[in-house]
C-alpha cells in the first residue's frame, strides 16, 4: 500500500464525462463511465483520481451519476480529486487559482458532483506562483476540520515546494502526482545525469522522489501507459521489447509498462488514463502481481526507450 492507502494502481477518470467543452453529458456517457468503473473494480483497483476541470466538471459529474446508482460503492472506495487549474473561457485565460476561497468552493462543487459528503484525499494540482502558503494551509485546515477531506496532497511540485507548503501544515502531505512513464523518463534520468553535460536539458528538479520517499509521500504517476506509445500498432524499438517481455512473463504489455514503474523502490503508484475496458483489463496484473522485471530487464527498458546508453 501506499502512503494515501491507495494501493497498487489509480484509475484515472479523465476520459469519462464526454466531450471536453460545456455540453452536458449524456446517458451514453453514464452508461460508459460505468462500463470503465466496472473494469476497474473488477481488474482490483478500488482507487478513483478526479481533478475538477476534467471534462469541464463531467467526469466527476457521471462518477457520482455511478455511484448514486450503485448503494454500498462509496465505502468501497478511494476518492481523489484535484484542485488549483482555472480552465480559460468568458474572456479569462487559464490560470492557476490556490486562493483559500476558491480551493474551498472547488471542493464544495466536487463534493456536488460527486455525489458524496467527503474525499478521502484532495491534490493541489499545480502551483500558484501567486499564493503564499499560509492561506492554502488555512483554507485546507478548514476542509479537514469540517470532515470534507481526509488528507491532502500535491501534484507536479517539486521537493522545494512541498516543504514549503508543509511548514505551513498541520496535517502531512501524503501525496505527490507526477508525469511518469517508459516516455516520460526525466523524473529517473535526473539521479544519473548529475556530472554530466546532459543534466543541463534535464528540468527535473533532483531530490524529489528521494525527498517524497523519505518523507512517505507516495508517488503517484500520471500518464503512466504513455499514451499508447508502446502498446499500439506502430512498431518501436522498446515497444518490441515490452512485447517479449509481456510474452515471456505470461502477461500485457500494458502490465509490463506498470511493472516498469512499480519496481522502482520509490513505491510509483500508476494512474491508469484510458477510458477503453479492455484495456483497462489488461492492466489487472499489475494489481495482483508484483512487478516480474529483473534488473537487467528493467534497464533494458530504459535504456532502449531513451535510444543512448547511460553516462
Amino acid at each position: 500500500m501506499t502512503g494515501t492507502g491507495v494501493g497498487r494502481v489509480l484509475y484515472g477518470c479523465m476520459g469519462l464525462g464526454g466531450t471536453w467543452d460545456d455540453n452536458p453529458y449524456t446517458a451514453a456517457d453514464v452508461r460508459h463511465a460505468e462500463a470503465a468503473i466496472g473494469a476497474a473494480l473488477d481488474a482490483g483497483i478500488t482507487a478513483f483520481d478526479h481533478a475538477d476541470i476534467y471534462r469541464h466538471g463531467k467526469s466527476e459529474a457521471v462518477f457520482g451519476e455511478v455511484l448514486a446508482a450503485s448503494p454500498g460503492l462509496r465505502q468501497r472506495i478511494t476518492l481523489q480529486t484535484k484542485c488549483g487549474i482555472r480552465l480559460p473561457g468568458n474572456g479569462r485565460p487559464g490560470h492557476y487559482d490556490l486562493r483559500g476561497p476558491s480551493i474551498l468552493r472547488r471542493v464544495e462543487e466536487s463534493l456536488t458532483r460527486l455525489r458524496t459528503d467527503s474525499l478521502d484525499v484532495l491534490l493541489l494540482h499545480r502551483p500558484d506562483p501567486l499564493v503564499g502558503p499560509e492561506e492554502i494551509a488555512e483554507a485546507l485546515a478548514s476542509l479537514h476540520r469540517q470532515g470534507l477531506v481526509r488528507r491532502f496532497g500535491v501534484s507536479n511540485m517539486s521537493a522545494a515546494q512541498i516543504a514549503h507548503l508543509q511548514a505551513h501544515l498541520d496535517v502531512p502531505l501524503v501525496a505527490n502526482q507526477l508525469e511518469m512513464s517508459l516516455h516520460r523518463r526525466d523524473w529517473v534520468e535526473a539521479g544519473v545525469l548529475l556530472n554530466t553535460a546532459a543534466a543541463t536539458s534535464n528540468g527535473f528538479p533532483h531530490g524529489t522522489l528521494e525527498y517524497c520517499s523519505a518523507n512517505g509521500i507516495a508517488l503517484q504517476a500520471w500518464g503512466a501507459l504513455a499514451q499508447g506509445r508502446f502498446t499500439g500498432s506502430e512498431p518501436t524499438p522498446a515497444g518490441e521489447v515490452v512485447r517479449r517481455l509481456a510474452a515471456r512473463k505470461s502477461t500485457t504489455p500494458e502490465t509490463v509498462l506498470l511493472w516498469w514503474l512499480q519496481r522502482h523502490p520509490a513505491g510509483i503508484a500508476p494512474v491508469i488514463g484510458t477510458a477503453r475496458p479492455d484495456r483497462i483489463t489488461a492492466c489487472r496484473d499489475a494489481v495482483r502481481r508484483e512487478p516480474e522485471l529483473t534488473h537487467e530487464e528493467w534497464y533494458e527498458l530504459w535504456t532502449t526507450a531513451r535510444g543512448t546508453q547511460l553516462p
